[in-house]
């Protein structure tokens, strides 16, 4: 009987046992579910930031190094000094050039309003000779005219008095028998000599006049041809000034082109300068120095890397999360980022953007699923957490920690 109490007891006391572990197991269950719930979390995480690669402008022998590795430095620190001889002959070549440029820009300006003025004389100069050299060439063809004229009018008269010079002869020559005879005065026969004396004159003076009227046709004819040449002259020079405008166009062409190479020097400058500028390596924001491959004496080229600069004053977490847990998930919504680094120091921030596309499409070789082999694999989203101003104001934050975000979708 006793035997059965103790073991009746025994059994009472496993069941206790039983349940006591049930309801701890579903507390515990209770209390994962609650802290689970409302919220996502992810390992493959970390911190993130601005790293910028600081590459030479220009080629040449470096003279000096002024930054180690793992030196932070200030923007706008001179970095690297390239040897700035070669670029300072180049900016002095420059400014001669552009001098050059500028004085032919200034001559060629100086041209432009000579030439217009020209072009307007010329043309009413030319046009002005032509009227003139017409005039004359009308005028000598007129007095060709008038000549030709007189001497018609003087072949008329040398005709009539040969006639009468030659009536006058016959009448002598009768009179010189009639004289002879007696039958006429001797009066009367000096009288017919007379007369045809007379007429032989006025025949010779007729043919003189008939010579002279020819011989001014002849020069009339002459001077006619010379202002014609004078003529043909001025309306070549006429048209030589209409062509002045395309001159003046070409001049102000030129003018232009003038202006262009003086910009093109300014250019050339300007290049020179930043070039040596350039030569000047220098910082373009806080940060830390990292890769340092630069020393002293090495001839460097345009584009060779020289070293990297973290901005540590900037970062960031980039969270990689299961596109399952993305569900709730939207920007703006509180996070908590613990850093294994600093032995799981917590610190707050919020989401401030989820990626366009899985990390599977920005790799080298995206995968292609449109095979017969294809299987199904979770993709993972990159989510941008952004840290709450004044946690890192010692900068212990690094590009590259691992950190374990958890997100508040509730």
């Amino acid at each position: 009987m006793a035997e059965e109490k103790v073991v009746g007891s025994a059994g009472r006391g496993r069941w206790r046992v039983i349940a006591v572990a049930v309801v701890v197991l579903l507390l515990v269950a209770g209390i994962f579910w609650w802290r689970s719930r409302g919220h996502e979390s992810t390992d493959d995480a970390q911190v993130d930031g601005h790293i910028t690669q600081i590459s030479a402008r220009v080629g040449g022998p470096v003279i000096k190094v002024n930054v180690t590795n793992n030196r932070a430095v200030k923007a706008g620190d001179v970095l690297v000094q390239i040897d700035q001889r070669e670029y300072e002959i180049a900016v002095q070549r420059a400014k001669a050039e552009l001098a050059d440029a500028q004085a032919n820009a200034a001559a060629a300006r100086t041209g432009v309003p000579i030439a217009q003025v020209e072009t307007r004389s010329g043309v009413s100069t030319a046009s002005g000779g032509v009227q003139e050299a017409e005039a004359a060439v009308a005028g000598s063809e007129q007095q060709i005219e008038a000549a030709r004229a007189n001497l018609i009018a003087a072949q008329a008269r040398l005709r009539e008095r040969e006639a009468s010079a030659t009536k006058t002869a016959r009448d002598v020559e009768r009179f010189r028998g009639l004289a002879q005879k007696d039958e006429i005065s001797q009066q009367q026969f000096d009288a017919a000599v007379s007369q045809a004396d007379a007429s032989r004159a006025a025949a010779d003076a007729a043919k003189s006049d008939a010579a002279a009227a020819q011989t001014a046709i002849a020069v009339a004819e002459q001077r006619t041809r010379q202002l014609h040449g004078a003529a043909a002259q001025a309306r070549a020079n006429l048209a030589t000034a209409q062509t002045a405008p395309q001159q003046l166009k070409v001049t102000e062409a030129r003018a232009s082109a003038a202006e262009a190479r003086v910009q093109q020097a300014q250019a050339a400058l300007a290049q020179a300068d930043l070039n040596l500028q350039y030569a000047c390596v220098k910082a373009p924001t806080d940060g830390v120095v990292s890769r340092k491959t630069v020393e002293v004496g090495q001839m460097v080229q345009a584009g060779q890397p020289l070293m990297a600069l973290v901005d540590l004053t900037d970062v960031w977490v980039t969270a990689n999360f299961k596109e399952t847990q993305l569900k709730a998930m939207h920007p703006g919504q509180t996070a908590s980022v613990e850093v294994d680094a600093l032995g799981g120091r917590e610190f707050k921030g919020h989401v401030d953007s989820i990626a366009a596309a899985t990390g599977a499409k920005f790799s080298l070789l995206p995968p292609e699923n449109a095979t017969g082999n294809y299987v199904k694999v979770v993709q993972r989203i990159p989510v941008k957490i952004v840290l709450e101003p004044g946690q890192d104001a010692d900068h212990q934050l690094r590009p590259g920690m691992s950190v374990t975000p958890t997100i508040y979708t509730r």
